[in-house]
């Protein structure tokens, strides 16, 4: 349902502030001195899934788009920077000890398989049930095998599950062109093969293509960071940079913050939306190393986003259609508090999700206990 909103200027503010306030008491001195270390990540991805859904309720689900702005411009800034961080993850961790392509898929398919399959059936048993809507049984199928050739915010059962299918497609190409002695080489040949199939547009994708094409370059980019990083010589240089205690390098730190900042805030605003898809796919990749940059420099942990980030993929997969077809505090409070005691639901469904899934994993690998009568 479209949610009426006026005041948009007046509920911005409004959310803007719970926002800061959120971030302000939740600053941390960070504990962990590595270059690029966990936390970070997850405060990258907490930063990505409030771009992303702040970008769905102010172009999809209110009925004007000047709420959240501009708050609500960097989306794509958001699915870039989650593309970039599987990229880093998988590189590193692949690079540390390799997997077989059996034990690779087993282990990566299914973390995202599984609680994508809970959210699935859980909206088309909602659908069904409660609005007596009938996807269609090929449909349900191709679903869940995780292919999704369209992405309509309100006809699909889930219209952000396009980037699942891109990010599963990542998860099966890459044990399959991994080159421990020549990683660089891996993230190249994924470039090409990814790129080779949005240039030539398969029919089955014509209503997708266009996302897929500004997102092309961001997973091979991880890649690449990930072989960066994973280089003993180059960590060493960064970790001296952004771990240095002379007056010299806490100067340079806080002079590279500003400018990162003032380059992110610019590059917001001449995102290049509605230019060339490589023009808005390099500026929204240049925004997204920025903002890991401040992110690296920067000596202290925002667990706002931290939380986020924790619960970031089940947000993803869930947050659309919970607001959009089953919306419960839009249509009686405020946008800017809706939206605010959205983000804490979230947080919550996140949890819970989490929890299932790791009961299903536990059980398993639970040893089958046999019983034999004596």
């Amino acid at each position: 349902m479209i949610v009426s909103i006026s005041n948009t200027l007046s509920q911005t503010y409004l959310f803007s502030a719970v926002l800061i306030l959120a971030l302000a008491l939740s600053f941390r001195k960070r504990q962990d001195q590595d270059v690029f270390p966990i936390s970070a990540s997850q405060e990258l991805k907490g930063f990505a899934i409030l771009t992303i859904v702040l970008a769905h309720v102010a172009y999809a689900l209110v009925s004007d788009p000047t709420f959240l702005h501009p708050l609500s411009t960097m989306a794509g800034v958001g699915v870039n920077l989650f593309l970039i961080l599987s990229g880093y993850g998988i590189m590193v961790s692949s690079l540390k000890k390799p997997l077989s392509i059996g034990q690779f898929y087993k282990r990566r398919l299914l973390n995202l398989f599984v609680p994508f399959w809970i959210c699935l059936v859980t909206f088309f048993a909602l659908d069904y049930f409660f609005l007596h809507l009938n996807y269609g049984l090929v449909y349900m199928i191709k679903a869940f095998f995780g292919i999704f050739t369209h992405a309509d915010l309100y006809q699909d059962v889930n219209a952000p599950f396009w980037y699942f299918s891109w990010i599963v497609l990542y998860y099966l190409l890459f044990p399959l062109v991994f080159i421990k002695k020549s990683p660089w080489l891996s993230a190249i040949i994924i470039y090409v093969l990814t790129f080779s199939l949005v240039f030539f547009q398969p029919h089955f994708l014509d209503q997708v293509a266009h996302l897929y094409r500004v997102h092309v370059i961001a997973f091979p980019m991880g890649m690449l960071m990930g072989w960066f990083f994973s280089d003993s010589g180059n960590w060493l240089k960064v970790k001296d940079f952004l771990s240095g205690t002379g007056s010299k390098k806490v100067l340079a730190r806080v002079v590279s913050s500003l400018v990162l900042i003032a380059a992110i805030f610019y590059l917001t605003g001449h995102a290049g939306i509605g230019d060339k898809p490589i023009i808005e796919e390099l500026i929204s990749n240049l925004t997204c190393l920025l903002i890991i940059a401040l992110v690296l420099i920067k000596r202290i942990e925002i667990k706002t986003f931290y939380l986020l980030g924790i619960f970031s993929y089940e947000i993803y997969i869930f947050h659309w259609p919970l607001m959009y077809r089953y919306d419960f505090l839009f249509k009686f409070l405020p946008a800017w508090l809706a939206l605010a005691l959205y983000f804490v639901v979230f947080i919550a469904l996140g949890w819970v999700l989490k929890k299932i899934v790791d009961y299903i994993g536990a059980s398993s690998k639970k040893p089958a206990v046999v019983n034999i009568d004596k």
